[in-house]
């Protein structure tokens, strides 16, 4: 019964309820992986990105891709919601990826206090100790705020990307198989996750 009142709302009402769902889910699980080195392993491929574009959100470890969708996706097909809404949401949520990793420098305005945009999610990225582990939100910025991760200084954007040392190696399979490595003397202290 649950799951047919779920999935018998208007397409539309279900998109926006498993935006809200699966951001507050993607914030505390992108948080853990910024948290705990065994995760940040996987992660830091990610992160590893020096220049900032639309590619860059497609640069992810496969274990943290299926790890991210099992723990988003698949709870909203547990919970009834209707194929037509899942569907257009991973569609949505690429496209969000692409987006927020581009080097578009447009003013969003007001926009960029509702939703996350390119400049909210390169201080994500940014090498800057003030971005260290901020701004993990996928759709909306408000959720950053609350738990006390928000930071967007005005009128500016990060001056440079990546991690420091530059522990992850170059190409596809060594990337694959970095997290599976066990870590090297000299990389003890560049390998950990930012504090």
């Amino acid at each position: 019964g649950f799951r047919q009142s779920i999935a018998s709302q208007p397409v539309l009402l279900q998109f926006f309820e498993i935006m809200f769902l699966t951001d507050m889910a993607q914030y505390w699980f992108h948080r853990f992986f910024h948290q705990f080195p065994w995760l940040w392993k996987f992660h830091s491929v990610h992160h590893s990105v020096q220049a900032m574009d639309w590619l860059a959100g497609s640069r992810m470890h496969v274990v943290e891709v299926i790890l991210l969708r099992g723990f988003t996706v698949i709870p909203m097909y547990v919970l009834g919601f209707g194929e037509a809404a899942l569907y257009a949401y991973i569609f949505f949520v690429y496209m969000t990826s692409v987006f927020i990793h581009s080097n578009l420098r447009v003013p969003f305005g007001v926009l960029q206090y509702v939703f996350v945009t390119p400049r909210f999610h390169h201080w994500h990225h940014g090498v800057e100790e003030e971005a260290v582990d901020k701004n993990f939100a996928i759709h909306f910025p408000v959720i950053d705020m609350v738990f006390g991760t928000w930071y967007m200084p005005q009128d500016r954007w990060p001056d440079g990307y990546g991690i420091s040392g530059q522990p992850v190696p170059k190409g596809f399979i060594p990337q694959f198989l970095y997290p599976f490595q066990a870590k090297r003397e000299d990389e003890s202290e560049m390998d950990k996750p930012p504090e």
